[in-house]
């Protein structure tokens, strides 16, 4: 690697004024590059792919989901991706871990801290609050098989057993014995819970949206299609009332050394 080389980083903001901002922060940084900037997540992954890029720095917008980060990742696999926003729910923000996002930084971060956030991500290092980590270590972490985590991200799209049975191939029988097997391995009571727990893994922003007996996404295009989640992160207080509840702990993806505010 050429030491003198700057880094390469890609954000994404739908706030021009954000972003033309951080243009001219960066400007002043010879250490960094701004390689590009774009104000949609759909556009991200072809940019991404078309640049040398080395850092994705993705401001927390209701464009972004899980699905929408897989994609980045898919995209260009050695990019490393930063998350930068004012709030984030621990349940996305543990999915977005798990999937290989390399740091979550808050909006408010000095500008110094910022830098060093991108030059410890880029470095291969975890950036991550300590606040953060410590939720994750209190909960329980359940691991779903393939099938029930597109299970649970096609109910969170609203869909009917019908619906889901015909999506996957399977009869209505063998989705409500899915269901029922869900209910007991997540804590919830009915799939309104199910929909509900599913966007919060899935998406940032949409589960205050959600209606009894519509639990559909807003938009198609942040629609999750058969997605399936590999893990869903469970409250303390939830895991305690759960059968196999165990001790909490972080997967093994974790073990990078980590840095926090």
């Amino acid at each position: 690697m050429d030491e003198n080389k700057a880094i390469q980083v890609l954000l994404y903001s739908d706030q021009t004024f954000l972003a033309e901002g951080l243009a001219f922060a960066f400007s002043s940084r010879p250490a960094f590059q701004l390689a590009a900037s774009c104000g949609s997540i759909s556009d991200v992954s072809e940019i991404i792919r078309d640049h040398t890029v080395d850092i994705g720095l993705i401001e927390l917008t209701e464009e972004v989901t899980i699905p929408a980060l897989l994609a980045i990742r898919r995209a260009s696999p050695h990019c490393r991706l930063l998350l930068w926003t004012s709030t984030i729910s621990r349940e996305l923000a543990f999915q977005a871990m798990e999937l290989g996002i390399r740091g979550i930084m808050p909006r408010s971060t000095p500008i110094e801290r910022f830098f060093t956030a991108l030059q410890t991500v880029h470095e291969g290092e975890l950036w991550f609050e300590r606040d953060m980590l410590d939720s994750f270590l209190h909960g329980k972490r359940v691991v779903l098989t393939r099938r029930e985590g597109q299970l649970v991200s096609l109910l969170s799209q609203g869909l009917k057993n019908k619906e889901v049975a015909w999506t996957l191939q399977i009869s209505e029988g063998t989705v409500k014995v899915y269901l029922s097997r869900l209910f007991k391995k997540l804590g919830v009571a009915d799939r309104f819970e199910l929909a509900l727990f599913g966007l919060k893994n899935m998406q940032s922003g949409y589960a205050s949206s959600v209606e009894r007996g519509n639990a559909a996404v807003p938009s198609d295009k942040t629609a999750p299609g058969l997605m399936a989640l590999h893990s869903v992160l469970i409250g303390e207080r939830e895991a305690r009332t759960l059968p196999d509840a165990g001790a909490p702990s972080l997967p093994r993806e974790f073990a990078p050394v980590l840095r926090h505010n």
